[in-house]
């Protein structure tokens, strides 16, 4: 037999290695962004996150002029859908056209890639690189997965987002996950490729953190950047509900930062208490027959974990939780449901980040301490989970920089 080509018409063999590439790739559970779109300039529409409450979002598309990426996130909650008492569901197809005109206006294809990111702010600095993580695909040798949630989950929640990405198939926003062991040595290994290169994508946000964005197509950096972020395990430090959406959704993939730093820090997530009636006055009584130690403290969160601050009217106060099993849980379970008959997953308890402003209908404000890092790597290692937005970490990847199609 003759000798043959290994080229066809249209296609060399170059083609052929990038296809061969691909192919490898696909069998993968950490993989390049085949088709994306990086943002040409400034994100379109309100400088706010698609993950922020849903109050602020009906607040900031209501004041919104022209198409904008928060309308694509949160389709149901433009002002058009919310008359129309329109779901996820029947807002999608206004929420594809929307997409269509914004990456057609404001942002430009990209390929086969993966991203090195840099975010430099007053709350932290991470450097990372931005993928496709596939979940289903992140299983050990041992049988155990190699992306963990640290923390439990709203079903409505994750339900809303896994609409949006199986309608959408378009991820506009990247979780956020940390190496449980191995995050100095990827941090040293993205300085090392990203040095003497200028980013392709530099912006400051409103908070006045520097984001830096570089593109490493097909190639032996790509390579070395994708073998060892393989190797890695890696907890969900801020994206639980986006993990498990995209598991719910079908598309499998989710656009991730695995990030180890260098400076991440871990702020608190506290507690509102609203629509129950009580007062600081039997708020005390209660928690004081329950066993606690309650006195009157400084209005401020405390800085250690242990005890928590509650304000509620012109009141402040401190209960100290003096029990084992992480703040959190404490207070959700023993304060909240145990001594107040409070459901800690219904509508009387909310989260709030901080910084945030009180609510109007608040009657009580449980202010927590941070929960420590080794804290959250014990439960990592556990394979236990945390109450639901327990930790806040910093800093957070900006939404639509960079999109990836699932």
């Amino acid at each position: 037999m003759g000798k043959h080509s290994m080229e066809t018409p249209g296609h060399g063999i170059d083609f052929f290695r990038e296809l061969s590439r691909k192919m490898d790739r696909m069998s993968t559970w950490i993989r390049p962004i085949d088709r994306g779109w990086v943002v040409r300039d400034t994100v379109p529409g309100p400088d706010v996150d698609e993950f922020a409450d849903p109050e602020r979002v009906v607040a900031a598309l209501a004041g919104a002029r022209g198409d904008s990426l928060l309308a694509v996130q949160h389709p149901a909650r433009t002002p058009a859908a919310l008359a129309g008492g329109l779901s996820i569901e029947a807002a999608l197809p206004q929420a594809r056209a929307t997409f269509g005109r914004i990456r057609e206006g404001h942002y430009r294809p990209v390929a086969s890639v993966v991203a090195p990111y840099r975010i430099d702010g007053p709350d932290g600095v991470a450097l990372g690189v931005l993928c496709l993580v596939d979940t289903r695909l992140a299983v050990r040798a041992d049988g155990m997965t190699r992306v963990r949630h640290t923390e439990d989950v709203y079903p409505d929640v994750v339900a809303e987002r896994a609409a949006m990405l199986a309608g959408l198939g378009v991820a506009t926003s990247a979780a956020m996950l940390v190496p449980a062991t191995g995050g100095r040595e990827l941090t040293a290994l993205i300085e090392r490729l990203c040095r003497g290169h200028v980013p392709e994508l530099s912006t400051v946000d409103g908070a006045g953190r520097k984001h830096e964005l570089w593109l490493t197509g097909p190639g032996d950096d790509q390579d070395e950047l994708l073998a060892a972020l393989e190797e890695l395990d890696l907890l969900v430090a801020d994206g639980n509900h986006r993990v498990a959406a995209a598991a719910a959704s079908g598309r499998g993939a989710l656009l991730a930062l695995v990030t180890g730093g260098p400076g991440l820090r871990i702020g608190p997530i506290h507690r509102v208490l609203a629509g129950t009636g009580l007062d600081a006055a039997t708020l005390v009584r209660r928690w004081t027959e329950a066993g606690f130690d309650v006195h009157p403290g400084p209005p401020e969160p405390p800085s250690e974990a242990g005890e928590v601050t509650v304000l509620a009217g012109a009141s402040a106060f401190r209960v100290l939780l003096g029990k084992a099993g992480g703040d959190h849980a404490v207070v959700e379970q023993e304060l909240l449901r145990g001594a107040l008959g409070v459901d800690p997953d219904g509508p009387a308890v909310r989260p709030l980040l901080p910084g945030a402003p009180v609510p109007e209908d608040a009657d009580a404000v449980l202010l927590l301490a941070p929960v420590p890092y080794a804290e959250v790597l014990a439960v990592h290692a556990a394979g236990l989970r945390m109450p639901r937005k327990a930790t806040y970490f910093t800093p957070k990847p900006r939404s639509g920089l960079l999109l990836a199609e699932l």
